[in-house]
């Protein structure tokens, strides 16, 4: 009997079991059912506006047609004697798109392909204004634009989404009139409301968007005057403010507006992305961290004077270097970055220079890494709120040994956030040496000495001088760095205790402000405004100045460079805002690297250009011929 119970049993859980499994099934089931029937309501909506949209373009060109007609029938007699004008060598596109158009005429161009990129860490978030890494604006370049974009020749500014514009006489209002011509990636229409949107939901409090407000703040209102027309006036005179109001990245305002009801979704969210730009997500809201990769697909209603090249984008996570460069190697990605321990080998390796082109430059735009000291962490002073302290932690590192044995002198000690090369600088000022006896006696001056000859600095209390410098974990040359730093500190008697750290959990540690001491980098541009790292008014939540750096000298003169409009009278100004920072140290700037790079041989048309190399810049510059492409749709 028990026997005979114990197989009913077995036969019952058995039963259980299956029906709970085919339920498990029939759920996954619908939901896929569901995902699919979404995406296709999603794609006949966008298709019904895609027919609606060519039904107004082909009235609008009936009815310039038939006014051609009129003028042609006035005006062909008068005309029949003259040559006709001739065609630009551009072919006829915008000054944006005159550099892919010359790609495009060359004898193997092809369109189709994959661009394949490596990462070396997790993203947290690509949703745009959220988001606070290079890689994420990186991204988003592909998706979002902006009225206008600078030609890598001349350096200056060309029209992207508007065509042309107008400054007033005291550079405080400028009017964009826009193309009519250009769309999102869902089908909807691009028009001036949509900039005005960007402007007013940047603005917005609620939106997590300090970064952004703190340059934006100078714009007083956008507003707009019919479809394709919108102004920006400025509260006063900003040196960067054409480039400000025209690099502003569009965002449609028919799929973000729903967030202004519900702000909290859209600041923790991980994948709201559309745009006008080439590439886009396949769906606007799915990508999230667990996802890893990134991939953007092409914009196939993209309203560009050019087609973008590339079928699909593709960033891919690979945290391990010697991963990356395997990968490289054995073609599943694009480039490699090597670090200068590596460049001197893989120059020497066959097989890579074979399968590769070769770069390395100083980039016109290059940032420069730095420790940054936190001078109040939870509402208290630090070690570092002392600038005797800053500059003693500068004088302590043997930055030219740093670069000897681990960059092998590819990089540049950095002096200031200014490029040595920029009319920002000022080149009386030189980098501070190594100087072990000058920092002990700052130190010393600050109250740290040692007090009981054990090797390490006390200060009156007997407290060691140690501090926790935080670093990203997945950077082999920054954690031999860290391990040069602690044996400089330590012949000092200072103890620098590592602390590595995932990239999104440093992130939120910047956030929060939540360190002692902590070592990054910052992108450049041509000419730096260093209101958002250094200005006290941004030693606030989620501000750029995590390191709580408060000096009312260098606020006034950063407010007074920016608001000065003449390059000449400003350049002075920057170089004395440049020697308060040389003063203070609140950083120890540290290096400008060359880049050194790897590119596959498939992809045909790189050069270097005044803002460097034309890789991902867009207009898309580059393609894979056809007899060398890989990738299928």
């Amino acid at each position: 009997m028990k026997k005979t119970s114990k197989t009913k049993d077995i036969v019952l859980f058995s039963f259980l079991t299956l029906i709970i499994i085919l339920i498990i099934l029939a759920m996954y089931q619908r939901d896929r059912e569901w995902t699919k029937l979404t995406a296709m309501e999603r794609s006949l909506s966008e298709q019904s506006r895609d027919v609606s949209n060519l039904r107004g373009s082909l009235n609008a060109m009936e009815k310039k047609l038939e006014s051609l007609k009129v003028q042609s029938l006035s005006t062909s007699v008068a005309n029949s004697n003259e040559s006709s004008e001739k065609t630009p060598v551009s072919g006829g596109v915008s000054l944006a798109f005159k550099r892919a158009k010359a790609a495009t005429q060359q004898a193997d161009y092809a369109q189709g392909d994959w661009s394949v990129n490596a990462l070396g860490s997790n993203i947290k978030t690509i949703t745009p204004l959220v988001s606070s890494d290079a890689t994420a604006s990186d991204i988003q370049g592909y998706v979002l634009e902006g009225l206008i974009t600078r030609d890598p020749d001349t350096l200056e500014w060309t029209g992207l989404i508007a065509k042309d514009w107008n400054i007033s006489d005291d550079g405080l209002v400028i009017t964009f009139n826009l193309r009519n011509d250009v769309y999102f990636s869902d089908g909807e229409p691009l028009d001036s409301s949509d900039v005005v949107f960007s402007f007013n939901f940047i603005m917005n409090e609620k939106i997590q968007a300090p970064r952004h407000r703190a340059y934006l703040e100078k714009i007083k209102t956008v507003t707009t005057d019919g479809p394709y027309k919108v102004t920006f006036t400025f509260k006063e005179p900003y040196f960067e403010a054409f480039s400000l109001a025209g690099s502003l990245e569009v965002m449609p305002e028919h799929f973000y507006k729903e967030y202004l009801e519900k702000p909290e979704v859209f600041n923790e969210s991980k994948g709201f992305l559309i745009g006008s730009g080439p590439y886009q997500l396949a769906d606007p809201k799915s990508w999230t961290p667990e996802n890893g990769n990134v991939e953007l697909v092409r914009n196939t209603r993209y309203w560009g004077d050019v087609q973008p090249s590339y079928d699909r984008i593709l960033w891919r996570v690979i945290q391990n270097a010697s991963a990356r460069l395997t990968t490289y190697r054995n073609g599943d990605v694009d480039t490699y970055s090597a670090r200068p321990i590596e460049y001197e080998k893989l120059k020497e390796d066959k097989q890579i220079m074979s399968k590769s082109q070769q770069f390395e430059y100083m980039p016109p735009v290059v940032g420069y890494s730095y420790i940054g000291w936190n001078q109040e962490r939870k509402g208290e002073a630090t070690l570092f709120a002392d600038k005797r302290v800053r500059q003693a932690m500068t004088y302590l590192i043997d930055r030219d040994r740093v670069n000897k044995d681990i960059f092998l002198g590819y990089a540049e000690t950095a002096i200031s956030p200014f490029s040595p090369r920029s009319k920002q600088h000022d080149p009386s000022l030189k980098p501070r040496e190594y100087n072990i006896e000058k920092g002990k006696a700052l130190l010393k001056e600050a109250g740290f000495e040692d007090r009981d000859n054990n090797g390490v600095l006390e200060n009156e209390e007997g407290k060691p001088f140690e501090f926790e410098l935080t670093y990203f974990q997945g950077n082999e040359d920054t954690q031999r760095m860290i391990l040069l730093l602690k044996d400089m500190y330590a012949k000092a008697g200072v103890k620098l205790i590592p602390t590595p750290q995932e990239w999104p959990v440093m992130i939120e540690l910047l956030d929060k402000k939540d360190f002692e001491a902590i070592t990054l980098g910052w992108t450049s541009g041509l000419e730096t405004d260093i209101f958002q790292m250094f200005h006290g008014s941004q030693a606030k939540t989620n501000g750029d100045n995590f390191i709580n750096y408060k000096n009312p000298e260098l606020d006034k003169l950063i407010d007074e460079a920016r608001k000065t409009v003449d390059s000449d009278k400003r350049m002075p100004i920057w170089q004395k805002a440049e020697a308060v920072m040389y003063e203070d140290q609140p950083y120890s700037f540290l290096f400008r690297r060359k880049t050194l790079a790897f590119v596959d041989k498939r992809i045909s048309n790189l050069k270097l250009t005044k803002l460097g190399l034309n890789k991902s810049r867009l207009p898309l510059e580059v393609y894979v011929p056809k007899n060398m492409q890989k990738y299928t749709q």
